[in-house]
């Protein structure tokens, strides 16, 4: 190989080397809505405290009522309907065996949150109480192949109520069925470091969602990653190359308003209403 073929070769490898990044990790710059969402603080799973679990209707009235945005999860059940409850196994919340996703919505309506009389909500009851107000996360809790028909059903629930919102998962498949069926909806990419708290996660994914590679087919609008990891290079380089922000779980007036400092949506809890107001 000739001297200028060798040349030509080896800056063909060095710019392949360097839009690497950028075509894994950059997201969407221009996605829709993220005016509607900035500027909120967002109560993870709902202002929630004594008398008001996680994720039941109290909590998030106390959110709508103190004027915060919230953060709240669903899962698809047997029929259907959008269970609002974090856990896939009902053990921790309910006190009972089982999982949502095996469930019909009338069989999760007769349990009860915590020990509280609260029952288990559906995204239909709590929408209304933010319309108008403060806008909502959406957090997609997948289970094996549901991945569209929850990002469907999701959208289709959201698109009947005058309400604020984004959509986000751990998992990429929904977010692929945003980019190429609703790109209307603003769709964020949640990670943490796996590397230092695997879960269930295979080799592969801990990897690859650490990393953020996934976003060369879901192209999100923002990265949501957990508070302690985010210095993580992959999130400096998708800041670097457009896409927002928001940070969880933010404990304490402190990191709050270091996450808001950054320019990041502030997922917050263990605060009080007071220390949750913005300055």
């Amino acid at each position: 190989m000739g001297v200028k073929r060798r040349i030509l070769a080896a800056a063909a490898v060095a710019g392949a080397a360097a839009l690497l990044p950028w075509a894994v990790l950059h997201g969407r710059r221009d996605g829709p809505g993220w005016e509607n969402i900035e500027g909120a603080r967002y109560a993870h799973r709902g202002l929630h405290g004594p008398g008001a679990p996680e994720n039941s209707m109290a909590a998030f009235r106390r959110a709508a009522e103190a004027g915060y945005g919230a953060e709240l999860d669903v899962h698809l059940t047997r029929d259907g309907r959008l269970a609002v409850i974090h856990d896939a196994d009902l053990t921790r919340m309910c006190g009972v065996p089982g999982l949502v996703e095996e469930q019909t919505a009338e069989e999760l309506s007769a349990l009860r949150l915590a020990g509280t009389e609260e029952p288990i909500p559906f995204l239909e009851e709590v929408l209304p109480l933010f319309a108008g107000k403060a806008p909502l996360i959406v957090e997609l809790k997948t289970d094996r192949h549901n991945a569209a028909a929850l990002a469907r059903a999701v959208t289709d629930c959201l698109d009947r109520f005058a309400v604020a919102a984004c959509v986000e998962s751990f998992d990429p498949r929904p977010l692929l069925w945003l980019r190429i069926s609703r790109p209307d909806v603003l769709r964020g990419q949640l990670s943490k470091d796996f590397h230092r708290d695997p879960g269930r996660q295979n080799a592969w994914n801990r990897l690859a969602l650490t990393n953020l590679f996934y976003n060369v087919f879901s192209r999100p609008d923002f990265i949501a990653y957990r508070f302690q990891d985010r210095r993580r290079a992959a999130v400096g380089l998708c800041r670097r190359f457009g896409a927002r922000l928001a940070l969880w779980t933010l404990r304490g007036p402190e990191e709050t308003a270091q996450a808001e400092r950054e320019g990041a949506l502030p997922i917050f809890e263990e605060i009080s209403s007071e220390e949750a107001q913005p300055s």
